[in-house]
């Protein structure tokens, strides 16, 4: 029934309890989740855990906030991404949040690194996950100049993919529609705080739209502060359906045959597991 879009399984406060974390999932109808690669060195982690489980899938990528790491080359990327399982390239992007003393001129790596992973999507026909924070208008023009958009259809390798995690405005959101891509909320959504971007999420297109937890972080309420699981991606489906008047069936299964467009290398849970 429900898709979590994004999740970080590897990481050791979850990788302890993967048992109970997959019990708690198949309780909450939560038939699948990918889970994100951040750095090459964590890929063969985060591909066993989609080798070892029929409802786990993977990505590969670096994290733009990912320093003092193996820095991905377009080799790197595209063997990677043909391995069995493997859906998508990233997590990929831009954050300027944490520059400290340093400028957005100080950050070409993080936008070269970004560039390469854009390439990487087009040559082997992925979606990419993109993460960004305090850099949407960079973000925005590195994919319209790496991402081969020409007019309206765009080339046949034409760069596609979602925007994870979104707190952007409803004006990025739209220039990010415009390029095809998709939108995912995570459990932010559910956040007092977070009136703006309800809005946003009352604004984007059902059919562009993905849920995620991007577990362990980001909890949703009533769940804030504790550790976040994809168990609780339920919990964004119901703040969608409260937003924009529907059941919250009408938005898991919405949001799980988007899953399916996106990353369509994906197959289709025959039956909850």
């Amino acid at each position: 029934m429900f898709t979590d879009s994004h999740c970080h399984l590897n990481f050791p406060e979850l990788k302890s309890q993967l048992p109970e974390i997959l019990s708690a999932m198949a309780q909450a109808q939560v038939d699948r989740a990918l889970c994100i690669c951040t750095t090459l060195e964590e890929f063969e982690d985060v591909h066993t855990l989609a080798r070892e489980h029929d409802n786990l899938w993977s990505t590969v990528g670096v994290h733009p906030d990912n320093e003092g790491v193996q820095e991905p080359t377009l080799d790197d990327l595209i063997e990677r991404a043909a391995r069995p399982r493997v859906v998508g390239i990233g997590e990929t992007g831009l954050d300027y949040y944490r520059l400290g003393e340093r400028t957005t001129a100080d950050m070409a790596w993080q936008r070269e690194r970004f560039r390469t992973h854009i390439r990487a999507a087009r040559r082997t026909s992925l979606p990419l996950v993109i993460h960004t924070r305090s850099a949407s208008e960079d973000t925005l023009t590195i994919l319209r100049e790496e991402g081969g958009f020409q007019g309206d259809a765009g080339s046949m390798d034409a760069a596609r993919g979602v925007f994870h995690c979104f707190t952007e405005t409803a004006e990025v959101a739209r220039a990010a529609l415009d390029l095809g891509f998709y939108i995912s909320f995570s459990g932010i959504l559910t956040f007092r705080s977070a009136g703006d971007l309800r809005e946003v999420a009352a604004f984007v297109p059902l059919d562009r739209m993905l849920i995620e937890t991007d577990s362990p972080y980001l909890a949703p309420v009533p769940h804030r502060g504790k550790t976040n699981s994809p168990a609780f991606v339920p919990r964004v489906a119901e703040q969608i359906a409260q937003i924009r008047g529907l059941t919250v069936t009408d938005v898991a299964q919405a949001t799980s045959v988007n899953f399916d467009r996106l990353f369509d290398r994906v197959t289709s849970p025959q039956a909850a597991f």
